[in-house]
């Protein structure tokens, strides 16, 4: 590094650079969303180097990964400090993957031979162990569940023999009984050893005690690394915790960085104890606190703020400009919310808006089925993070065969949501609560969500049978599928963590989905009330939230907004003074719309709607109708080329839209 080491702080604010020149640890740096977290560390690590009060060679930094570590590097990097800039360079990685580098190195002298092979994947092991241990149903969905327990078992670094207290205390639902889970895990410790293999968590495990137990690998490793930066520490765990000590061996030149606000993983075995108990282990150390919030404007940042109340450990300031302030909406039910959502995509897209700033967040991924169809008919790409779009689910591929041969003798006297509950129990599942076990409770939710279809389907057209809902579901399906370059994310808020979008739509935020209806602890809850500040924190400029009363159109109104927004979401009131749950406003037209042709096609709609009982959207939403006022198709290629209309709604109001277009009586002789 041939630059001044002073000019490496211009920029820095009094805080980041106060953090930045607190060049030697113990130093815990308490960083709020948006205040530059990683600007900070790496502008600290280049400070350091260039006074020369770090070696660069003998400084790890370690986050969680593999994305945040490349980021890291390549700012290192430019700042003259990493790896490729010259010299030994800083290093940046995750834990495992610094720990892999040093099994690697002393592994054959501490082990008396070579490092075994990495179980990249432990779901056969699990298996075999599952039916050692006299577990019956070891489907996909259960061995999943087992292979996370056992995780967590082990990052917490829980004996087995303590298994059953510490999961009850911990409020764990494991797919099995607690003492069959111990025996579980003692079978999948047998067949490790068996096959000579380690998975990941034995990576870290095997490391720590070599260095412990090794008097020549601890002084060796101790020399080479003398100074550590650990990010996101609020979510590091036990196992990773007994790793760190053992590098340090006593030594505080350690550097945290962490927001106890964004603490959201504790399900893994991720505590913020270890964040926010820092000064107690490190007497004298130097805390420094960013607040100043640069990603998001003021208005947004208030709304994190009231989220958390007194709950919050760091408060933040925005340093935007202003920006509009989050608007609040309820709706009859959840296909009108996420057309709702959808339509002001469109219109946000529309104005220039480029869809990738725009994200679509909910608590659980089988919500997603309801934006990617509405989206769809929208004709607004969009893309799935974290997850797999509705239709590629196994479980949802599963279902839709059996619904097709169902289809072919399905008895007309029995009314096809029956039949399908009938269909969906061969899958093992009922209407009753979800099973234990979150990969069980995923698959049970995107199979309600299936129900919700058929439920929403009968609603809409009382005679349709068990063949019309697996035509439309094969409709939905090949429009979701439409592949995009570029789109709005739909993303769950734990996929969401470290992104951030100009806009932002928090959605489904009903008691039961957030919080979760299995979070019954306090400690449960207020993680629940920090998903949702995390949701909040990603937006740049503007944020919407909602919520609907029933799932499916005409069902009963049981849902309650979530208890977070109590105090914030205005009364009765979507903000604007319009009562929430009638917020049906007509959409803006695209230039160049005939404000007639979408009056008569607006009274079209509310007569068709009228005389089939359902919500006016279900029969074209807004900005559907909008693009028909602006598009004015003449035939059957041009209307279809319109986004929202798909070969369903082509063939029920086809021949009235055309005819309307055409200045034409409709055909059904209503709204022309």
């Amino acid at each position: 590094m041939d630059q001044d080491p002073d000019s490496v702080l211009a920029g820095l604010d009094p805080e980041q650079e106060e953090a930045a020149r607190a060049v030697r640890g113990p130093v815990c740096i308490l960083a709020g969303a948006g205040t530059g977290k990683t600007r900070t560390i790496t502008h600290r690590i280049a400070y350091a180097v260039g006074t020369g009060a770090v070696p660069p060679g003998q400084l790890l930094a370690v986050t969680f990964t593999a994305r945040a570590a490349g980021e890291m590097r390549t700012r290192l990097r430019v700042l003259g400090v990493g790896r490729g800039s010259g010299g030994p360079g800083v290093q940046a990685l995750t834990f495992h993957a610094a720990a892999l580098r040093q099994l690697r190195y002393f592994g054959p002298r501490v082990l008396g031979g070579p490092v075994p092979e990495l179980l990249d994947n432990k779901i056969r092991l699990v298996g075999t162990a599952a039916a050692k241990a006299g577990v019956r149903d070891t489907n996909r969905t259960v061995l999943r569940d087992l292979a996370a327990e056992i995780e967590w078992a082990k990052v917490t670094l829980c004996p087995q023999a303590l298994y059953p207290a510490r999961a009850a205390e911990a409020g764990r639902e494991p797919p099995v009984p607690a003492a069959t889970m111990v025996a579980v895990m003692a079978a999948y410790e047998d067949a490790k050893a068996r096959g000579g293999v380690l998975d990941f968590e034995d990576l870290l495990l095997v490391t720590a005690a070599a260095i412990e137990e090794h008097r020549d690998v601890a002084e060796e490793l101790r020399s080479r690394y003398r100074h550590f930066v650990v990010d996101e520490y609020q979510d590091v765990s036990p196992l990773q915790q007994r790793l760190l000590d053992a590098w340090l061996g006593g030594r505080d030149d350690l550097c945290v960085v962490g927001d106890p606000n964004q603490t959201i993983y504790s399900f893994t075995g991720a505590t913020p104890s270890y964040l926010l108990g820092f000064g107690r282990r490190h007497p004298g150390a130097t805390v420094v606190r960013l607040v100043r919030d640069y990603r998001s404007t003021p208005q947004v940042v208030e709304l994190a703020n009231r989220v958390l109340g007194k709950r919050s450990a760091l408060r933040l300031v925005g340093q935007r400009p202003a920006g509009p302030r989050p608007t609040f909406a309820e709706y009859d039910d959840e296909p009108a919310e996420a057309a709702a959502v959808a339509a002001q995509c469109r219109a946000r897209i529309d104005a220039g808006t480029p869809a990738s700033e725009l994200a679509v967040l909910y608590r659980v991924n089988a919500q997603s089925e309801a934006y990617e169809r509405a989206l769809a008919d929208a004709g607004v790409p969009y893309v799935l993070r974290g997850g797999e779009r509705f239709f590629d689910r196994v479980e949802i591929k599963q279902a839709m065969l059996l619904l097709r041969g169902a289809g072919r003798s399905a008895d007309p006297a029995t009314k096809m949501v029956d039949t399908v509950r009938d269909v969906l129990s061969g899958l093992n599942w009922s209407p009753s609560a979800p099973p234990p076990g979150g990969t069980a409770r995923e698959r049970w939710e995107s199979l309600a969500a299936l129900v919700a279809v058929a439920e929403e389907l009968a609603a809409v057209q009382p005679e349709a049978a068990l063949a019309d809902l697996v035509a439309e579901l094969e409709q939905r399906a090949a429009a979701q599928h439409a592949p995009t370059v570029q789109g709005v994310t739909l993303a769950s808020l734990h996929a969401a963590k470290g992104l951030e979008w100009d806009v932002v739509f928090l959605v489904g935020l009903v008691e039961g989905t957030l919080p979760i209806q299995h979070a019954l602890t306090d400690e449960q809850v207020d993680e629940e009330r920090r998903l949702l500040y995390v949701g909040v924190t990603r937006a740049r400029e503007s944020i919407s939230l909602s919520w609907s009363l029933s799932r499916t159109p005409g069902g009963p109104r049981r849902r309650r907004r979530t208890r977070f927004l109590h105090g914030i979401a205005p009364e009765g009131s979507s903000g604007t003074g319009t009562p929430a749950a009638r917020r049906r406003g007509p959409a803006e037209l695209p230039d160049g719309a005939d404000p007639e042709l979408f009056s008569r096609l607006r009274a079209w709609r509310s007569a068709r709607a009228e005389a089939q009982k359902v919500p006016a959207y279900v029969v074209l939403t807004d900005a559907t109708l909008a693009q028909l006022a602006a598009r004015q198709p003449l035939d059957v290629p041009a209307l279809v080329a319109v986004p929202g209309i798909g070969q369903q709604k082509l063939d029920r109001y086809g021949e009235d839209v055309l005819a309307i277009v055409r200045g034409e009586p409709a055909p059904s002789g209503a709204g022309a």
